[in-house]
Order: C-alpha cells, then sequence, then structure tokens
C-alpha cells in the first residue's frame, strides 16, 4: 500500500495537481487573498474578537 505522501506527490506531478498548485501560487500572491487568510487565522486563533477580559485573580 502506497503512503499518503507518495499518494501526494503522485497527484502534484497530475495535470489536475499541477493545475492546483499554480491556482494555489495565485492566490498567495494576491494581497487580498492574502489578507483574508490573515484575518481567518486571526479568528481562529482569537485574536478577532477584540480585547480579552483581564485575567482573573
Amino acid at each position: 500500500m502506497a503512503s499518503l505522501f507518495s499518494k501526494v506527490a503522485r497527484f502534484a506531478k497530475s495535470p489536475q495537481g499541477k493545475r492546483m498548485i499554480s491556482q494555489a501560487k495565485r492566490m498567495a500572491n494576491d494581497p487580498r487573498t492574502r489578507q483574508q487568510a490573515k484575518d481567518t487565522i486571526a479568528k481562529l486563533r482569537g485574536k478577532g474578537k477584540g480585547t480579552p477580559p483581564p485575567p482573573a485573580r
């Protein structure tokens, strides 16, 4: 049975994989897409919720 990495490598070499890689590179170079990704990551990390309450003592 092929390992997960070898399956991913085989897919990346296929025509569909090459299209997806080029699309991902284009999106990574787009400033608007980059900002959307940063905003989403900030929300997931909890930084998009405003200021947190002070720590309880």
